[in-house]
């Protein structure tokens, strides 16, 4: 099995399980001091006692949203991941695309980087 697959494997599991409120399960993919920062948490959170309440919280509000990988991109420590996500707010249905670092150690996610313009998804939460 080829390095690519597997990747792209990984990364498929672990975007299904961004998915239905599932915290802990998660949280499974992630080093116990993994890094993981997002547009809302830009100084990004370390540790996976950091990042649980965090998650829980976030999965909670967007029980229902669903990630799919577009394209991996391998790199020396992981991959980088280009996806498309759909996240319903209200009656409707954003389509937002954006990148994330992956970097893996173990098996386990060690830094977790996310990147996308969450302007539109902000007004849509504010009713704009």
């Amino acid at each position: 099995m080829d390095t690519q697959y597997k990747l792209e494997q990984f990364a498929q599991q672990w975007l299904s399980a961004w998915t239905g409120n599932r915290p802990n399960e998660l949280l499974e993919f992630y080093a116990d001091e993994a890094l993981y920062a997002d547009p809302a948490k830009r100084e990004g959170l370390q540790g996976k006692d950091k990042m649980k309440p965090y998650f829980e919280k976030l999965l909670a509000a967007n029980p229902n949203w669903v990630w799919n990988a577009v394209e991996v991109m391998p790199t020396q420590k992981g991959f980088t991941l280009k996806w498309k996500a759909h996240i319903p707010v209200g009656n409707k249905t954003l389509e937002e695309t954006g990148l994330d670092i992956v970097e893996i150690q173990n098996g386990l996610i060690t830094r977790n980087e996310v990147w996308f313009d969450r302007l539109i998804w902000m007004q849509l939460l504010a009713g704009k």
